[in-house]
């Protein structure tokens, strides 16, 4: 038997040879957290560079606006603000100043001196400027701006538009400067419009012949040496030679009914016959009726004419529609169309009907206060305009636009989730 002595740990025997190994150490990280810690160091550089420099912030935000928000506006001159189109229907082109190209027309279009516009055969387009002037440009018409411009010291505009070819509405609000003006041209002449007016402006490119019809208000026509004036419903006929005509005009008629933003609800309105009605114009002996799903008639689904003040149309689809009336003479003088007057055509729900109770109004000024209450999630419109703030248990309170003098006719129409309707009306009689 062999004994051996405890191996001391100084001088342990070597041990084998080990090949080398290499551990790797991980730990599982969402995606959430790479963004927590993204959004973190964000925000850390955006607090220290705000603080360092307090004024980067909003220079920053105010590059990336104007990069952002209309990246083709060119700049304008101080004096100078742009217009902009409000409405447009069908084939609507402008060429800028300094372009070569006709381009299609958006609201982003701003428009300057010297642009031009152009509409189709389908197309119209309604043009307000910086100081609420405003131009709507009928079908088949060229316009070009020839002025916008803004007084640095009265703040007074003056804004001009010259007709090519078509024709063009202009109508004039109560400017907050005296020294403002408006303008509209064709050919040689131009008629300067007063505040709070309207006028109807025709250049015919075969006969070279322009006329101006006010419709209310007053207006200066000028060519050359030769000034008239013109009051509502006079017209001033500008021929090639030979003196300015001026000559009294055939009113349009006031609409009666259906009332302006009025809802019309039926089981099926296809086959429903709608009654129209408009007050008698003197020396009148017919009538034209347009009825159209566009403010400014490009699609027109109905165009008739009648001997009565009133007809009965059927045949039109749930939706929006406008119309307007014009009256003819026995010369065949035919006035301008009325103030366009606006329904909807609503299909009465099949469902259960829906709640709806008009609880009160009252009177502030001119405006009414309508309060009722319906189903929880119910839509309301009260006269043509939805109900904004309905509450969860169906109260709700709705303020109307200021109301003329006078008997007015509320109507409030409701619809549910089940697809019900419902309709209350209320008077108002708003005094002197």
């Amino acid at each position: 038997m062999t004994t051996q002595a405890p191996i001391d740990p100084k001088h342990a025997a070597p041990t084998p040879h080990k090949t080398p190994r290499v551990e790797v150490y991980w730990t599982a990280v969402t995606y959430k957290t790479v963004a927590l810690y993204v959004v973190l160091l964000a925000a850390i550089i955006g607090a220290v560079l705000y603080l360092s420099m307090p004024n980067w912030y909003q220079v920053a935000i105010n590059k990336l606006d104007k990069a952002v928000g209309n990246p083709s506006t060119e700049p304008v001159s101080s004096g100078q603000k742009q217009a902009r189109f409000v409405n447009l229907d069908g084939k609507v082109q402008v060429k800028k100043v300094n372009s070569v190209q006709w381009v299609d027309a958006d609201f982003r279009t701003s428009l300057d001196k010297g642009d031009r516009v152009q509409t189709g055969p389908d197309g119209a387009a309604r043009i307000t400027f910086a100081d609420g002037t405003t131009y709507t440009v009928k079908s088949d018409t060229m316009v070009t701006v020839e002025e916008n411009s803004m007084s640095g010291e009265n703040r007074s505009t003056s804004v001009a538009v010259r007709i090519q070819t078509g024709s063009v509405d202009l109508y004039t609000p109560n400017w907050s400067s005296a020294g403002s003006k408006a303008a509209v041209s064709v050919e040689d002449a131009t008629a300067q419009l007063h505040p709070n007016s309207r006028a109807a402006v025709k250049a015919d490119p075969d006969t070279k012949q322009g006329e101006i019809v006010v419709a209310s208000g007053a207006a200066e026509v000028q060519r050359g040496g030769e000034k008239i004036e013109l009051t509502q419903w006079q017209k001033a006929t500008i021929p090639v030679t030979g003196a300015i005509q001026r000559t009294e005009v055939l009113a349009p008629p006031d609409l009666s009914e259906p009332l302006n933003l009025a809802p019309i609800i039926t089981e099926d309105p296809r086959s429903t016959s709608l009654h129209f009605e408009w007050k008698p114009v003197d020396n009148a002996i017919s009538y034209t009726l347009r009825i159209s799903t566009t403010a400014m008639f490009t699609k027109m689904v109905k165009e008739t004419k009648v001997t009565g003040t009133s007809a009965d149309i059927s045949g039109l689809e749930a939706g929006d529609y406008f119309w307007d009336v014009a009256a003819t003479d026995a010369k065949k003088e035919t006035s301008e169309f009325s103030e366009t007057f606006k329904f909807t055509l609503v299909a009465q729900g099949k469902a259960q009907d829906m709640l709806l109770a008009i609880d009160g109004t009252q009177l502030h000024g001119r405006v009414a206060e309508i309060v009722g209450h319906t189903e929880p999630g119910a839509a309301l419109i009260v006269n043509g305009q939805a109900v904004p703030n309905i509450s969860p248990d169906g109260t709700f309170r709705f303020f109307t636009q200021p109301l003329d003098p006078g008997q007015h006719t509320i109507t409030v129409v409701g619809s549910n989730r089940r697809g019900g309707t419902a309709q209350q009306k209320v008077s108002i009689v708003v005094p002197k």
